[in-house]
């Protein structure tokens, strides 16, 4: 899905070597990704899994939730440059977290990476889900023996993912992974083409709904569509490796409009051919037999795989980094071992794609993607704190943010427990 980069850095050292540097260094040629392959991987950061349950979101809420997909579209795409303009504040900020330590000092930082650790960690969890419910579909009635118990269908298929991509994670240099990864763009087009090929060509067909509107739909809907924007921690790292930072807000925009389109897309033409019987994920409503729903399944299949090890990168590092024995290489691989181990046993104990994806969206991604950028930018910037537009909008955001955390976050884990 996306990389997060979390170097650690002392702003007052940083400021006192650059008040003692008092020989001006020439200029070098300026370095960096340039537009359109910022706009790429920005693109990349926001295509993930929650395509694959945008239908089912607007299904839970009605036609009027579609409404909701593109005001949450437009409050991160708003809270994304909020970010932008946090760097501004001082030259060494590279990354979202230091972006909190620059505005909350240590502690700002520490709640920023917790967030950022545990939506990863949740991520690597539904990949996991996510392979076992698709190979189920794909291959049913499958089963394994190990040391003589019998495992079957969704289980085993989650177990043998596990063993495929544990060896991935004991790499130190994911470079080729992160390659093949940055085919999510591509993945979530490819799927959408699938989409309309099954509902017009292979004559699924697409039906009229009457649901205007689900209330108790609604918060589990709105949580969904708060999870597909939640690229806003890699969005830092993004601007500072620009060639020219200045048109970061154009990217944000590019990809802001391209994914949302590609996300109501998908949205109205599942609610269309499936409409109340959608699953948590729509490839599970699709005809096996036909061929765009192999093509479909085995497109969404491949990006979890390679995604995977970068997903839980950061996590591992950031273990090791705190070990005593941080240059074992057998310490680093028992590690990456038990955090594997950790997301089966999460993944087959909740094994509830649509509502881990709610409890993800409604808890985590509105905090990293609409709180904490408010808040940073209202400590970072004493203008922004005067009476004004600028203001009421934010404070609008805030308040929208903490009633849809509070109230998405306990509807995914009051169903969650309902299905335990």
């Amino acid at each position: 899905m996306w990389v997060y980069e979390c170097h650690k850095m002392d702003f007052t050292k940083a400021e006192k070597l650059e008040s003692q540097n008092e020989v001006q260094q020439p200029q070098q040629p300026t370095k960096g990704t340039s537009f359109f392959r910022t706009c790429f991987n920005g693109l990349n950061a926001l295509s993930g899994v929650g395509i694959l349950s945008i239908p089912y979101a607007l299904a839970q809420g009605g036609w009027l939730s579609l409404f909701l997909l593109f005001l949450v579209a437009v409050l991160c795409w708003y809270t994304g440059l909020l970010l932008r303009r946090c760097m501004d504040t001082h030259p060494l900020i590279k990354t979202y977290p230091d972006i909190g330590e620059r505005a909350f000092g240590y502690k700002g930082r520490a709640v920023v990476s917790v967030f950022m650790y545990v939506e990863l960690y949740l991520v690597a969890v539904e990949f996991l889900i996510l392979e076992g419910d698709n190979l189920d579909k794909l291959f049913p009635n499958t089963a394994f023996k190990v040391a003589g118990l019998k495992i079957r269908g969704k289980q085993a298929f989650v177990m043998l993912t596990s063993l495929i991509v544990l060896p991935t994670t004991w790499l130190k240099s994911l470079a080729l992974l992160a390659y093949v990864s940055a085919g999510g763009v591509l993945a979530s087009f490819i799927l959408v083409i699938c989409i309309f090929w099954v509902g017009a060509i292979d004559k699924v067909g697409f039906h009229e709904n009457d649901l205007d509107l689900n209330w108790r739909g609604m918060p589990i809907a709105i949580s969904m569509f708060a999870f597909c924007y939640c690229g806003h921690a890699v969005f830092p790292t993004l601007c500072s490796s620009m060639k020219d930072r200045s048109k970061f807000s154009k990217v944000l925009l590019v990809c802001f409009i391209t994914s949302t389109i590609n996300y109501g897309l998908m949205a109205v033409m599942g609610y269309l051919m499936f409409g109340e019987h959608l699953k948590s994920q729509v490839t599970l409503n699709l005809p096996i037999k036909k061929m765009s729903t192999k093509i479909a399944i085995y497109t969404t299949l491949i990006n979890p795989l390679t995604k995977y090890a970068i997903i839980t990168a950061p996590i591992t590092t950031a273990i090791e980094e705190t070990s005593l024995f941080r240059n074992s290489r057998s310490l680093s691989i028992l590690i990456r071992t038990a955090l594997v181990i950790s997301t089966v046993i999460v993944a087959l104990t909740i094994p509830f794609f649509g509502y881990v994806m709610a409890f993800i969206g409604s808890f985590l991604s509105v905090t990293a993607s609409m709180l904490l950028p408010c808040l940073c930018y209202l400590k970072l910037n004493k203008a922004a704190r005067k009476m004004g537009l600028e203001l009421i909008i934010i404070v609008a955001i805030l308040v929208a943010g903490l009633f849809i955390g509070v109230v998405g976050t306990f509807t995914s884990i009051k169903q969650i427990v309902k299905h335990l």
